[in-house]
Formats: C-alpha cells, sequence, structure tokens
C-alpha cells in the first residue's frame, strides 16, 4: 500500500435546510458532504468524472464507514480534509475528517472506499493513480 497523500482541506458553512427536526445537520448529509469534497479533491488533481463517464470509466464507492462524534448546526462553519491511499490494486480509500472551525471541534471520520470500474467491470486505475501521485 502507498503513503497515504492529502490533498485538499474544504471550508463551508451549514445550510438551514441541511438540519432536522433537532436542529443539528441530518446524518445523511454528511455523505453529500463528504463527497463534495472528494470531487473537489479530484478535480483540483485534473480527474474529470464527466469526461471518464463518457470514457466508460466510472469511480465507484464499494463502503462507506462514518464515525459521528458531534453535530453540525446551522451556520456553523467547517473544514473537510481529504487524504487517499491504495487498497490493493484496483480500490482506493479516501480517509476524511470534518472539522468544526475555529475552534477545530472533530465533527466526523470517515473512510470511504472506492474501485474503478469500465464499462461495469473493476480495472487498474492506472492513470488516476499517476494522477494522484499514488504509484
Amino acid at each position: 500500500m502507498t503513503e497515504t497523500k492529502v490533498y485538499n482541506s474544504s471550508e463551508f458553512i451549514v445550510r438551514d435546510y441541511e438540519c432536522d427536526v433537532q436542529g443539528v445537520v441530518n446524518n445523511a448529509n454528511y455523505l453529500n458532504f463528504l463527497e463534495h469534497a472528494r470531487h473537489e479533491m479530484l478535480i483540483s488533481k485534473g480527474i474529470d468524472f464527466v469526461k471518464l463517464h463518457y470514457e466508460g470509466i466510472d469511480l465507484i464507492v464499494t463502503k462507506v464507514e462514518i464515525e459521528y462524534k458531534y453535530p453540525l448546526r446551522s451556520l456553523d462553519r467547517y473544514v473537510i480534509k481529504s487524504s487517499i491511499s491504495r487498497e490493493g490494486n484496483i480500490r482506493f480509500a479516501f480517509n476524511q475528517t470534518i472539522i468544526r472551525i475555529p475552534e477545530e471541534k472533530l465533527i466526523v471520520r470517515a473512510r470511504i472506499i472506492g474501485a474503478v470500474v469500465k464499462n461495469g467491470k473493476p480495472v487498474f486505475p492506472g492513470d488516476i493513480i499517476g494522477k494522484l501521485d499514488l504509484d
């Protein structure tokens, strides 16, 4: 397995509609937050999801592990830190944290396992690994 690389840190603010009746961010919204940060990270490395899809290549999520430590509330500011590492030949792991700022409070710790498929079949992600400096 290759060394973990940290690629980006994205800052956001909680919007009212992301909260549930208890006044905290609904647990399902954290999946959206994490996905958005992963996409920003990949785009920053020159990986274009749409272009890949039209070439028959898709990046898919195969497993999600989320540890909810503390809730976010409306107007909270937070940062998502994302890193990635290889998991064998065709899988990779995104390790992400959501941290409320400015006090640096850990909100969520997540591990997202993904793979690359071409025309629906798992493939070795050579070009993607190169762009992510994971070779």
